[in-house]
């Protein structure tokens, strides 16, 4: 896949991991779209880039969609790039009644369900592209959760076997589709279950272009890469790994 010269598309391009891709992937060239909830935050983020085009809208929300949609296929009908990277995550301990649906809801709606509606309603834009790509940003729970965290891990699963549907429908296509893996990461969004003791964002964003210019599709960051490793020998001995308080 081209590292230069795309038009691309990051949702949750206002901080954290989405920041780091679009600021990494301006600098080489490429005309970057931002997609986010807070429109004073996304301006700020805008104002700290190069060659970006701030949109404010919630991908979870159908008629923001609809509208994102229409400006992309009006004033960007260049675009080759979607990088789907907007999340959401909760704490939630299946032993207590705190809401476990509602958060378990929004996370399958945003990390998933939502992901699904954007590259349905992006891929005719995108085949007609010499050459496209779609950027799905799961985790490295996709292959075992985390307790503490398990509706999510729930979500990016879900993700992670729509992303390897979604590569082999696309195949005989121009649209490559990768799958952006990353452990802990050391963001905002990350702060409630230890982000600090995580990778830096500028790391995943450089191996997204690392894997771009291999034609890497599933993209195994940092750790996630030795975990994987112990997930094929033994998913028993990675589950614990990920939940080590279990481990009789």
């Amino acid at each position: 896949m081209k590292t230069t010269q795309n038009t691309i598309l990051i949702t949750g391009g206002s901080a954290g991991i989405g920041f780091e891709i679009a600021r990494l992937f301006s600098q080489q060239g490429n005309h970057v779209i931002i997609v986010g909830r807070n429109e004073e935050r996304l301006a700020q983020a805008a104002a700290k880039l190069q060659n970006v085009t701030p949109l404010v809208g919630d991908v979870s929300k159908e008629a923001d969609v609809e509208a994102i949609v229409k400006i992309l296929y009006s004033d960007f009908p260049n675009l080759n790039v979607v990088i789907n990277n907007a999340g959401s995550a909760f704490l939630n301990n299946l032993l207590e009644t705190d809401r476990t649906f509602e958060k378990a809801q929004e996370e399958m709606l945003t990390n998933y369900l939502s992901i699904v509606r954007l590259n349905e309603k992006l891929q005719p834009l995108l085949t007609k592209q010499a050459e496209a790509a779609i950027v799905n940003v799961s985790s490295i729970v996709a292959f075992a959760p985390n307790n503490v965290l398990p509706t999510y891990g729930a979500s990016k699963a879900a993700l992670h076997s729509y992303s390897l549907s979604l590569r082999l429908s696309l195949s005989k296509t121009s649209v490559k589709v990768f799958e952006l893996m990353p452990p802990l990461v050391n963001t905002d969004f990350s702060q409630p279950i230890g982000g600090a003791n995580g990778i830096s964002p500028t790391a995943v964003a450089e191996d997204l272009l690392k894997a771009f210019e291999t034609d890497t599709y599933e993209i195994h960051v940092g750790h996630t890469a030795e975990f994987y490793k112990l997930f094929l020998s033994s998913p028993t001995d990675a589950l614990y790994a990920m939940n080590p308080a279990f481990q009789a």
